[in-house]
């Protein structure tokens, strides 16, 4: 098969498209040929030399991917070869074929077709878990979603919006954000002309957001501690404003707030399967009725790997970018 290589970290053009060998699926796996993958910004850091994959995954960039199961692993029951799948992923989804632990599988959802269900498994098992199962979202809250054109942010908007809850959303144009407005958020703040704490405050009387999804890390973590509602949770998904700030604990202590710090990759199978199991029964359903559908903001030859990474470090995209396998 052809997969994305990565022979030296660096930037887009360490992409490589080359042959390798096919994966065989072993004890409760399967063998999915891809249709699609997509860019993730672990890809990115993957291709830059700073997220090596953990043990035992495979060695190619893509953390989900959708297509068909074309084999079977010893011991698998309740799949089929021929069924459409979509997976979350520790590696491997910039390929023409990935192998893929039972638990980790999901049914195309009903109304999507298979190239389109490769937008969800990732941005839908990291909102659900940590929006949903750790920080515990309930309707009539409010939730705060930084970079909310981002394939995370339009998930993360769409099931806030389905379970009754209130979003506020940051980013940085105003295009970008009436796209998040079409979602359903219902606060929208421009973070390279307005204060996000200020403008949170000032949209709900004072009292702040419930919930906390955040990308950015130290950069913004003092501001986020200030933006919490009392008895706030903030959930902290990404590091993109780097990795060590310092933290007010007198202000945590005030609200009474919590802060959490999740990565899904290396979780152990168990968890992963167990966060699956649960977007299945809550997510599905919303997708099959039409309540939250995948944004997709544009599709490439898996081959232009390269590309695809140039368009999302630029953050010029709203939702994901697709890559689609010969």
């Amino acid at each position: 098969m052809y997969a994305i290589t990565i022979p030296e970290p660096g930037g887009p053009e360490a992409l490589v498209w080359e042959q390798v060998p096919d994966p065989v699926p072993g004890p409760g796996e399967v063998l999915v040929e891809v249709v699609a993958g997509a860019v993730n910004r672990a890809d990115i850091m993957q291709r830059q030399g700073f997220y090596d994959p953990p043990p035992g995954a495979s060695p190619y960039p893509g953390l989900e991917c959708s297509g068909r199961i074309t084999a079977l692993g010893p011991g698998v029951t309740g799949w089929a070869v021929g069924d459409e799948v979509c997976a979350l992923l520790a590696g491997g989804g910039y390929a023409q074929q990935v192998a893929v632990p039972v638990g980790q599988l999901l049914p195309v959802p009903k109304g999507l077709d298979v190239k389109q269900a490769a937008a969800l498994p990732e941005v839908v098992c990291t909102v659900w878990s940590n929006v949903f199962m750790v920080a515990h979202l309930r309707p009539g809250e409010t939730l705060l979603v930084h970079g909310g054109s981002s394939g995370i942010g339009t998930m993360a908007i769409q099931l806030a919006k389905a379970v009754g809850a209130k979003v506020a959303v940051t980013a940085g144009t105003r295009e970008k954000l009436d796209h998040c407005a079409e979602l359903g958020a219902d606060i929208l703040i421009n973070y390279r002309e307005q204060d996000f704490v200020t403008e949170l405050k000032e949209a709900t009387d004072g009292a702040g957001a419930d919930v906390i999804l955040d990308i950015m890390g130290a950069k913004y973590l003092d501001r986020n501690v200030q933006a919490l509602a009392v008895n706030g949770r903030l959930a902290i998904i990404g590091l993109q404003g780097g990795a060590k700030g310092e933290l007010n604990m007198r202000a945590l202590l005030g609200k009474r707030a919590a802060i959490s710090a999740t990565s899904l990759r290396a979780r152990p199978l168990e968890e992963k399967a167990a966060i699956v199991a649960a977007v299945r029964e809550h997510v599905w359903p919303l997708i099959a009725d039409g309540h939250v559908r995948p944004v997709v903001d544009r599709e490439l030859p898996m081959s232009e790997a390269a590309d695809a990474h140039r368009v999302v470090e630029e953050s010029g995209h709203v939702g994901k970018v697709l890559l689609v396998a010969p």
